[in-house]
């Protein structure tokens, strides 16, 4: 039940400074002028425009999905799309994460079936790396690109940051992938200042991957983040990424560097309204807290918190068939969750995990 609105003719500034014109998602239906001064029209679904609270885009949400639905010719049952902030493309609100989940389907065969039945039902943003199973991954996703690649929006990540190593990376990324291009290549796993400073050096692998972007070899860069919210911060505010994707979950995890107010010191604080600001294509990760939030709430619920924020699509690995077609039914029946009840279980649940969860994080790398 999302659409693009489009804006009115001229460009858009929000308080923060930031320019955007063109198309983008919004969080009304019909018009609304905000206390900055600017207009968006049509049905709209982001709450990143600064006069549309969060709580008139809840309201307003589950009325539009009609119209949005009318408006595209979605039928019923349809997978929801949203539009992945300035690269201007439509992904799935669930996408399929090919890391450990993916790969515990122990064989290729098994694992390519899993991959064709997402696709089947309606999933086309598909995020994999090198470095999950040293390319192990990449292969068996290779396998099923090789006729699907049409339509899928498909991610890949490098770990390397000196920029000749990540280079050599990519390029047996594609073919492992088989595949001429790449929708988006993340800088994988940013971990600390230092990490950071590696990243963004003159030999380091955010310098390959501009030049990437400008050869077409990718479409869009981006980084991730389960670390610190506070350097994926700095490198969004210092960098030109298109997307991130972070830590995102009803625990509101996000290593503190003080405990001053710990419930409000989390990625979804503190990095999320810096992608916002940017229009970045924002994803989320970690939904289940790599598990450790299991049994803690039911997992459509920590599903629904995590798409009831400003993201394009949640990013799950699901290593059972069963898990792929219980999310994407938690996918195809969204609505937002109300502002008080994501209240609610947030502090609910940052109460009993997020010390440990910031602590398992802080130290955790993806493989």
């Amino acid at each position: 039940g999302y659409v693009a609105a489009r804006l009115r003719r001229g460009s858009v500034t929000s308080r923060l400074g930031y320019i955007a014109a063109g198309y983008v998602a919004a969080g009304c239906v019909g018009s609304v002028r905000s206390r900055v001064g600017y207009a968006v029209e049509g049905v709209c679904v982001i709450p990143w425009i600064m006069s549309v609270s969060r709580r008139r885009f809840l309201e307003t949400a589950a009325a539009s999905g009609l119209a949005a639905s009318a408006a595209f010719g979605a039928e019923e049952g349809a997978m929801p799309t949203r539009v992945l902030g300035r690269t201007g493309q439509r992904v799935s609100i669930l996408g399929l994460g090919c890391g450990s989940r993916l790969l515990m389907y122990k064989d290729e065969e098994n694992g390519q079936a899993a991959l064709n039945r997402a696709l089947d039902l309606g999933i086309n943003y598909v995020d994999t790396a090198y470095s999950y199973g040293d390319g192990v991954s990449e292969t068996w996703v290779g396998g099923v690109m090789k006729s699907r690649r049409k339509g899928v929006f498909l991610v890949t990540k490098v770990e390397r940051r000196k920029g000749d190593e990540a280079l050599r990376i990519i390029e047996g990324s594609l073919k492992r992938l088989q595949t001429d291009h790449l929708d988006l290549i993340h800088v994988h796993g940013l971990m600390d200042e230092d990490d950071l400073k590696s990243v963004e050096a003159p030999d380091g692998v955010l310098s390959t991957l501009y030049k990437l972007r400008d050869q077409k070899v990718t479409r869009f860069i981006g980084v991730t983040c389960h670390n610190d919210p506070h350097v994926l911060k700095a490198a969004l505010e210092h960098n030109d990424f298109d997307c991130t994707q972070m830590a995102l979950n009803a625990a509101r995890v996000g290593p503190t560097k003080s405990f001053h107010d710990p419930w409000n010191e989390c990625f979804e604080t503190i990095a999320l309204p810096v992608a916002r600001s940017k229009n970045m294509g924002i994803t989320a990760m970690k939904v289940f807290g790599q598990d450790k939030l299991a049994g803690a709430a039911p997992a459509s619920t920590l599903i629904r918190y995590a798409m009831s924020l400003p993201i394009a699509a949640a990013v799950i690995g699901m290593p059972k068939l069963a898990y792929i077609g219980e999310n994407v039914h938690v996918a195809k029946n969204f609505a937002p969750m109300p502002e008080d009840e994501m209240r609610n279980l947030s502090r609910d649940l940052a109460e009993k995990y997020k010390l440990a969860l910031d602590s398992f994080f802080h130290g955790h790398i993806d493989s």
